[in-house]
């Protein structure tokens, strides 16, 4: 687990005991993102959030990672959206819906992730760039503009968190294909907006 790509992380051979693997862990992981999958990371402190926070653009490597962990050890990691991928966010429970839909129509999505929430766990799809910007076009060309949908996009200027952030893990994880080129959004949307209004009509029912 100390290596990557083939070359040592930390320690010169040394043994680095438990809490030193998970620290080269977590910063092979990070590194993972920024080398392998050319992505833009933050280490990001809470809550200052974006304006406290250092950046890891693409080619990071882990030594660098871990100067920057040990500068913030409290950080959480987050990918920043708007440069490489922008994010399709709902409800874990649509998502897990929605792919098992997706798959059924033949229609592979790129990664995805599971985080926490302010309104409870998410799941977050990897979609191209710029779709923040043309959501409400789609919205309305697939005819769920109108819609009560609990579904945001994260676009240029925001952030997701990333494994190995507490709580977070991939349901779809990434591919060198998909990393580089996210689905469309126009893929996804009207299955997700589909699932979305199928929950929020669910939950009025109960009532």
């Amino acid at each position: 687990m100390d290596i990557l790509f083939g070359n040592p992380i930390f320690g010169g051979g040394r043994s680095l005991g438990l809490r030193g693997r998970a620290r080269a862990t977590r910063c092979q992981t990070a590194a993972e993102y920024t080398q392998r999958w050319g992505w833009t990371a933050a280490l990001v402190e809470a809550p200052a959030g974006a304006a406290d926070c250092d950046e890891l653009p693409p080619g990071t490597g882990p030594a660098e990672v871990r100067s920057a962990w040990l500068r913030r050890p409290e950080a959480e990691l987050r990918l920043l959206t708007g440069v490489a991928f922008d994010v399709l966010d709902v409800p874990e429970a649509v998502g897990v819906q929605a792919l098992v839909r997706l798959e059924r129509m033949g229609v592979r999505p790129g990664p995805v992730l599971v985080a926490p929430g302010i309104s409870g766990r998410r799941a977050l799809f990897l979609v191209a760039p710029h779709t923040a910007e043309a959501l409400p076009d789609l919205l309305y060309k697939t005819g769920w503009d109108d819609a009560e949908l609990d579904l945001a996009c994260h676009g240029s200027g925001s952030s997701v968190p990333a494994p190995p952030t507490p709580l977070t893990r991939w349901l779809r994880r990434p591919t060198l294909e998909t990393a580089a080129r996210p689905p469309e959004a126009r893929l996804l949307l009207g299955t997700l907006a589909y699932a979305c209004h199928r929950g929020v009509a669910e939950l009025v029912g109960r009532h």
